[in-house]
C-alpha cells in the first residue's frame, strides 16, 4: 500500500465524521449561536489534541505559526458561512452545495499550483456533482440566502484544502493542524463576545452534539487531514470529501430515521463510482509512478 493510498483512506475516515457534522450542527444551533458554537468547537478540539502532540507544537517556528493563522482565518470563513447557512436552508441543500468544493479544488490547483490533473480524476470530478445532486436535492430547491452562504462555504473549503496541500509540504503537518484549531478558537470567541451572548450548552443533546463536533469532526478531522494531505493531492482529497453527503444521509437514516428516495441511492452509488474511478489505477503504472512507490 502506497503512502497516497494510506493518506486517502485516512481522509475517508475524516469524511465519515464530517458527513455527520450537518445534523450535529443543526442540533447544536437549536441552543447556541453560530460564533458561540464555532468557538466551543475549536477551543475544545485544541484542548483535546494539544496535550497529545505537545512536542510537535513546541517545535513550531514562525512559518508554522503564520501558516496556521492563515488556515484559521479560512476555517472561520468556512464554518461561519456554514453555520449561518444551516439556519436558513436544509441540511440536504447544505450537503450538496458545500460539496461543490469538489469542482472548485482542481480548478484552484491548476491555476495556482500549476498541477496537471489526471484524466481519471477529471472524469471523477465531472461525475461527482451528478451523484451529489441526485443524493441531496429535491424538486423544491430554490436559491436562498442560506444556499448562497453554503456556496461561499464551498469556496472557503476548496481554498483550505489547496492551502493545506501547500503548507503541509513546508512545515510539521501535525503542529500546523493543531495550531490552526487554537487560532480559529480565539478568533471565534472574540467575534462571539462582540456579537452574541456567550454561553455553554445547557442540555444533554446540545452538549453531546457540541462534543462530537469538537472531538470527532474537528480535533480528529483536521489533525488527520493535515497529516494525510502531506502525501496526496488536493484534487484527490476533494473527491474523497465529496462523499460527505453519502455519510450525511447514512447518519440521517440511523439517528433521524430519514429514508432516501430511489434516486438518492442512485446518487450515492454514482458518488462512490466517481471516487473509485479517480483512485483506481487502470492498467500498468508508468515508470515514474513505479519509482515514486519505491521511494515511498
Amino acid at each position: 500500500m502506497t503512502r497516497q493510498t494510506r493518506a486517502d483512506l485516512m481522509l475517508l475516515a475524516v469524511t465519515v465524521f464530517w458527513g455527520s457534522s450537518y445534523f450535529l450542527t443543526k442540533l447544536a444551533l437549536d441552543e447556541l449561536q453560530p460564533f458561540n458554537l464555532t468557538a466551543l468547537r475549536f477551543i475544545i478540539a485544541f484542548i483535546v489534541s494539544a496535550p497529545i502532540f505537545y512536542k510537535n507544537i513546541l517545535k513550531s517556528d514562525i512559518r508554522t505559526i503564520k501558516y496556521s493563522l492563515i488556515l484559521a482565518a479560512i476555517l472561520i470563513g468556512m464554518f461561519i458561512s456554514m453555520s449561518f447557512g444551516l439556519k436558513y436552508t436544509t441540511a440536504s441543500n447544505a450537503g450538496f452545495l458545500i460539496s461543490l468544493a469538489v469542482i472548485i479544488i482542481p480548478l484552484l490547483s491548476y491555476v495556482f499550483l500549476k498541477q496537471k490533473i489526471e484524466k481519471k480524476v477529471i472524469i471523477g470530478v465531472c461525475i461527482a456533482p451528478i451523484g451529489i445532486a441526485l443524493l441531496s436535492l429535491d424538486s423544491r430547491l430554490s436559491i436562498s440566502g442560506g444556499d448562497l452562504l453554503c456556496i461561499l462555504c464551498a469556496a472557503f473549503s476548496a481554498i483550505h484544502v489547496v492551502a493545506m496541500e501547500v503548507f503541509t509540504k513546508k512545515v510539521d503537518s501535525i503542529a500546523l493542524g493543531i495550531l490552526q484549531l487554537g487560532f480559529a478558537g480565539v478568533f471565534s470567541i472574540v467575534f462571539s463576545l462582540f456579537t452574541e451572548t456567550v454561553r455553554l450548552p445547557a442540555t444533554a443533546v446540545s452538549w453531546g452534539s457540541t462534543l462530537a463536533l469538537s472531538i470527532l469532526c474537528t480535533a480528529f478531522g483536521y489533525v488527520v487531514q493535515a497529516a494525510a494531505q502531506k502525501h496526496t493531492s488536493a484534487t484527490h482529497a476533494g473527491l474523497i470529501f465529496s462523499l460527505e453527503p453519502v455519510f450525511s444521509a447514512i447518519c440521517g437514516f440511523i439517528f433521524l430515521e430519514e429514508l432516501l428516495p430511489a434516486r438518492g441511492y442512485a446518487g450515492a452509488a454514482i458518488l462512490l463510482l466517481s471516487v473509485l474511478i479517480a483512485e483506481v489505477n487502470f492498467g500498468k503504472k508508468n515508470a515514474k509512478a513505479r519509482q515514486m512507490d519505491i521511494q515511498q
